[in-house]
């Protein structure tokens, strides 16, 4: 028996054709993460966010790289405890990571870190912080709504933005309000942030992981809601 990852294969699809097309100096940052607060058996986790896997994909290896996360029932362990599949959940950049930022950017953490003792990083692993962080192109502005409804917030957002440019994630919390750059109206640009960002329930904004559609999410399946 095998974790399971994909909940809905069709949506996953769609999500993956949905993101932005790549250029060449381009990449997708994926985590997949065990959350405390998904489960009742990892109280032995010391955050609710325990970093199990991440990778970097192009949009036609995505689907195969997250399948490959659907290992054995068991293997994913935290302190020689099996993380349970209700406290899986997986992310993703929806705005492209640059690599070659990123390059520059380990180079320059990687001659810090051997000017010093070495202290048991992983090459690997700087690396892949540094793509993280490496935003190519901020083509969507995450808002992150918690404990509120996607119903209740929708009348007190719609007046400050164009809907176009609005894309509705659902999620198990709450929802994530992606707002598309591109398309957003000249006559919301000075005044969106300031109104959006106070509503109630924003709690993280700006160039955020986003649950992916399709996958696990404390066994909820994040999709999109049109509006």
């Amino acid at each position: 028996m095998n974790y399971q990852i994909i909940k809905n294969e069709q949506q996953l699809k769609d999500f993956i054709a949905w993101l932005p097309d790549l250029q060449k100096n381009e990449t997708y940052y994926v985590s997949l993460f065990a959350r405390n607060k998904y489960s009742k058996n990892t109280a032995h986790l010391k955050a609710d966010k325990a970093q199990l896997k991440r990778f970097t994909s192009n949009k036609e290896a995505l689907f195969d790289k997250i399948k490959q996360l659907e290992c054995e029932l068991g293997a994913y362990k935290l302190q020689d405890l099996p993380i349970p599949q209700e406290a899986l959940a997986v992310y993703i950049t929806p705005n492209p990571r640059d690599m070659l930022k990123a390059t520059k950017n380990s180079l320059v953490k990687f001659a810090q870190l051997i000017t010093q003792d070495y202290t048991g990083y992983n090459p690997h692993q700087e690396v892949l912080s540094e793509l993280q962080q490496a935003c190519s192109r901020k083509i969507y502005f995450d808002l992150d709504f918690d404990n509120v409804t996607i119903q209740e917030m929708l009348p007190q957002i719609t007046p400050f933005i164009n809907t176009d440019c609005l894309h509705f994630l659902q999620t198990r919390g709450g929802f994530h309000l992606l707002i598309e750059l591109g398309k957003l109206a000249k006559s919301h640009e000075k005044t969106w942030y300031q109104k959006l960002t106070t509503l109630q329930g924003c709690d993280v904004r700006g160039d955020n992981l986003i649950p992916v559609v399709g996958c696990t999410q404390g066994e909820f399946v994040p999709h999109f809601v049109k509006i």
